[in-house]
């Protein structure tokens, strides 16, 4: 069973829409979805934007309704000039670039005693995620790469060639290794799917709310597809 997460309630009402028979229950502030889409048992919720919701959501995921996988649907700001706005990167790993405990001998973006930097990305998720996005998403970049996040949104050039810089990450957005992180706590696979609506810097407010509404739809039929292909 599935549990697909959302920061904001336009990335999980399109696929709340096409549950069946959903019961929901409501924990912490979120409300849980669960019933099928496709014939397949799957949960739905929004978390909240940032990563205490994001934390605290795929852990009630994972204790409270047994989920095998995780999946954050999202938009995120291109740190790659090959990524342009509509494109979907699909995570190889994912990084808290806010995290600085360096003074301890930490790289930057290490959380302190984890014996991880990038907390990886189920491969086989992100296989499936490709074959199901070229199929449904036609015509669109699929990447995959470094997801980074922060309880920042990014609209700084400087701000954004460090990220590139330190970590080589392929997007930036504000949930992404929360929910990664949790997962590799609990032995839980996971992807993050992020479809790209800025490019990280300077043009964030004027493109941002153009290519919103687009990004969400594109992850929407990506989502849906990967259910549905699921086992």
């Amino acid at each position: 069973m599935l549990g697909i997460i959302g920061a904001m309630e336009e990335e999980v009402v399109k696929i709340k829409a096409e549950m069946e028979n959903p019961a929901v229950e409501e924990i912490a502030g979120m409300r849980f979805y669960k019933g099928t889409i496709g014939g397949k048992e799957t949960v739905v919720v929004q978390s909240g934007i940032g990563k205490v919701n994001a934390a605290i959501c795929s852990q009630i995921l994972i204790d409270r309704f047994g989920v095998s996988a995780l999946v954050n649907t999202g938009i995120a700001g291109s740190l790659m000039n090959a990524i342009n706005i509509g494109d979907v990167v699909l995570s190889t790993d994912a990084v808290h670039h806010d995290m600085d405990a360096t003074i301890f001998g930490c790289k930057p973006g290490h959380v302190p005693r984890l014996d991880t930097l990038g907390f990886p990305a189920d491969q086989k998720l992100v296989e499936l995620a490709g074959e199901c996005c070229r199929r449904v998403n036609p015509g669109i970049g699929v990447f995959t790469g470094r997801v980074l996040t922060g309880d920042q949104f990014i609209a700084d050039n400087d701000k954004k060639a460090w990220m590139i810089e330190t970590f080589n990450g392929a997007c930036v957005e504000m949930e992404g290794a929360a929910i990664a992180q949790t997962a590799y706590r609990n032995g839980v696979p996971f992807l993050i799917i992020r479809e790209i609506s800025d490019k990280a810097d300077g043009s964030a407010q004027m493109d941002y709310s153009e290519f919103e509404k687009n990004a969400i739809e594109c992850s929407v039929r990506l989502v849906l597809e990967l259910i549905s292909k699921y086992e």
